[in-house]
């Protein structure tokens, strides 16, 4: 004898208003803060990489993943910064001799460092 759809595919099923609805619940998923990066990517993947976004969506990690992406650029980003300061001579010395010109040198490293890094987070 043939079985019917409905035990064939080892689903459990309500019936509603005369319909049978599956009874599906989502895996158990971790739930990290996304920071700005991780945010970043998510809107670039929603528009520009759509496949990659329904994918990692359907297998119910993208909370998982934007959280390593942030986690990544970050780290990043803490390891591109004192590397360019070393670079363009910024330290300690002309801090305590120009405090003016050590603020506005680190916040142009910085901005350096971030472009550096949202290239690579969007290339990802």
């Amino acid at each position: 004898m043939k079985k019917s759809l409905f035990e064939n595919n080892n689903l459990t099923y309500r019936e509603e208003n005369g319909r049978f609805y599956p009874n599906l619940e989502l895996p158990e998923q971790a739930n990290y803060n996304i920071g700005k990066y991780g945010l970043i990517h998510l809107d670039f993947i929603k528009e520009h990489r759509k496949g990659r976004y329904t994918s990692i969506l359907s297998e119910c990690r993208l909370n998982e993943y934007l959280h390593t992406i942030d986690i990544e650029a970050n780290e990043m980003l803490d390891s591109i910064i004192p590397r360019l300061a070393t670079e363009r001579g910024i330290d300690e010395n002309l801090k305590a001799r120009d405090m003016l010109r050590w603020a506005a040198e680190m916040n142009n490293i910085k901005a350096s460092a971030e472009e550096i890094v949202l290239k690579e987070v969007m290339c990802k």
